[in-house]
């Protein structure tokens, strides 16, 4: 499988658990819990990536990186976004200098 279809399927299933019973779907339980559960739980597993980091243990990185992945693609289910989005922006980006693209993004 490769990796586009390997985060289309995900994808799908992601939008699948929005109709999933919360007490059977870890899924489907954060989104009813809100996007204020799913950033916190982004914001645990980065922590955990970075401490997988500091600890030079390419495997547990390689597992705590899975885990942010994949509570991101959550973040961007909730928000009715795909993994589709996102590399759309990287590939916009892609060849562009990143001094030249920070430059070039408007003031918030």
């Amino acid at each position: 499988m490769s990796d586009d279809e390997l985060l289309q399927r995900l994808a799908a299933v992601l939008e699948q658990r929005k109709q999933a019973d919360p007490a059977r779907s870890y899924v489907a339980s954060l989104y009813a819990k809100g996007q204020d559960a799913i950033l916190k739980k982004i914001g645990e597993e980065a922590t955990e990536t970075l401490l997988a980091a500091k600890e030079r243990d390419a495997g547990h990185l390689v597992y705590e990186m899975a885990d942010l992945w994949f509570h991101c693609l959550v973040l961007l289910a909730h928000e009715g976004l795909g993994p589709d989005a996102v590399l759309q922006e990287l590939e916009r980006r892609f060849g562009l200098s990143g001094l030249e693209e920070k430059a070039s993004r408007q003031p918030d």
